[in-house]
């Protein structure tokens, strides 16, 4: 593998030479990909360079994640997916457009899932709220947990296309959108997140009432926050 100098050229390079080993066999169907420890230590990239890598290749179908588990090889030829250059995203521009993404397809994942949300799902959305706000007085930033938070919800929706493109546009927005927002507005970590946590209970409350339209407006008022606190970024920025 060439040399990963430029940062925001990281992750198309280790996705690039995964995705060669698979074409070449060195990673068989079915084969298990080395660990993101392995890789981080092989190649010299972040975890969240190896996160986003693993997420292109989902999208095309390429691999398959089972969490705790890792990914797994499930086909070799490669096909072209939707893909987003995940250099743009070191523009917050960029990250607003595919917020807003976000908020078209999350929105409607919420009314599905007030619809169609077992007792168990309802369970594991209340248990990663939990686990939030344990992380929270800990003092970290419960990334992750926000991610299976809105994960949940697109498992619930009872659709696998929803949870598959959320899987891929999350990973590669949530960690981002969260440091500029917060770096670019000043915002102390702490009462961001307590206000985040505030709009995801909401998110839990509709749902869990099976009120389809009340759970549409939490989440997209949810986004749009983020995408708001985006834009006055840009401000602070003039751009």
């Amino acid at each position: 593998m060439q040399s990963m100098r430029r940062r925001e050229t990281l992750t198309d390079q280790l996705t690039r030479t995964l995705t060669e080993r698979i074409a070449a066999g060195r990673y068989m169907v079915g084969a298990k990909l080395p660990s993101e420890q392995e890789m981080i230590g092989e190649f010299g990239v972040s975890r969240t360079v190896v996160r986003e890598a693993i997420a292109k290749l989902r999208a095309r179908g390429t691999v398959a994640t089972m969490q705790g588990v890792g990914a797994f090889v499930v086909q070799q030829e490669i096909t072209k997916g939707f893909e987003i250059d995940s250099g743009s995203l070191s523009a917050v521009q960029e990250m607003v457009s595919v917020l807003e993404l976000r908020i078209a397809l999350e929105s409607e994942a919420a009314v599905l899932a007030a619809q169609r949300r077992t007792p168990a799902q309802l369970a594991a959305m209340k248990a990663v709220l939990q686990e939030m706000n344990e992380a929270i007085a800990r003092g970290e930033d419960a990334v992750q947990a926000d991610m299976r938070f809105h994960q949940q919800i697109a498992e619930a929706a009872g659709n696998p296309h929803f949870l598959k493109l959320f899987n891929y546009v999350g990973e590669l927005l949530i960690p981002r959108a969260r440091l500029q927002a917060v770096r670019l507005d000043n915002t102390p970590m702490p009462d961001y997140l307590a206000r985040v946590q505030r709009e995801h209970e909401q998110i839990c409350y509709a749902i869990e009432r099976q009120d389809p339209e009340a759970a549409r407006a939490a989440l997209r008022m949810h986004l749009s926050e983020s995408k708001a606190r985006l834009q006055r970024s840009l401000a602070q920025m003039g751009a």
